[in-house]
């Protein structure tokens, strides 16, 4: 008899809690900074809010979508190489000269053939961000990437086709056997004059 009676109060408690949260849903949460005095205070509303229409502000160091300003990118590689994940694949082809210039004044040696980040793998660490020499990956503030299919999270941030990689492919192997050329154009040179003294 003792069970049943703890069983109906541990019942009546249960929807007591229910029942408060049912008609506390009528109210709905004001969207106001975590900063506010009075942020705390709103707690006896819902916890959600009408999403999208209401949203919470965005931390200013919140860690969320990553974008890439391919201007600023010396595909240097540093992010894929940190990335814990594997989440950044980078195909970097060779220039014959320099590319131009990045926004604080690096010069560009590399075209990035390849640039795409798998954010369905990205754990959101921040650490790409950090070893960036020009800061052209960053973090933003968009959180909601809602997709039909696994691969739309796959972002590709390079806009070179494959025929571009193919012709810049092609002319760096150019270059660099007209540079073998005249090496061994000069050895052999050396040789033959020294063999005749």
């Amino acid at each position: 008899m003792e069970k049943l009676l703890n069983g109906f109060i541990t019942a009546v408690k249960g929807l007591r809690l229910t029942f408060k949260h049912l008609f506390a849903a009528g109210k709905t949460r004001k969207v106001i900074g975590i900063k506010e005095k009075n942020y705390f205070d709103q707690l006896g509303a819902t916890t959600t809010i009408q999403y999208p229409h209401q949203k919470l502000p965005v931390p200013e160091v919140g860690r969320y979508q990553l974008d890439v300003e391919m201007d600023d990118c010396i595909v240097c590689d540093l992010c894929a190489k940190i990335c814990p994940v594997d989440c950044i694949e980078i195909e970097s082809i060779k220039s014959t000269e320099a590319i131009g210039q990045t926004s604080d004044g690096t010069t560009k040696r590399l075209y990035a053939a390849k640039f795409d980040i798998d954010m369905a793998k990205c754990m959101y660490c921040g650490l790409c961000t950090v070893v960036c020499p020009t800061e052209c990956i960053i973090m933003t503030n968009t959180y909601d990437r809602s997709v039909p299919k696994m691969t739309d999270l796959i972002y590709q941030f390079s806009d070179m086709s494959a025929e571009d990689a193919q012709e810049k492919r092609e002319a760096i192997a150019k270059q660099n056997a007209e540079k073998q050329a005249a090496k061994e154009a000069t050895l052999n040179f050396v040789q033959k004059n020294l063999g005749e003294t």
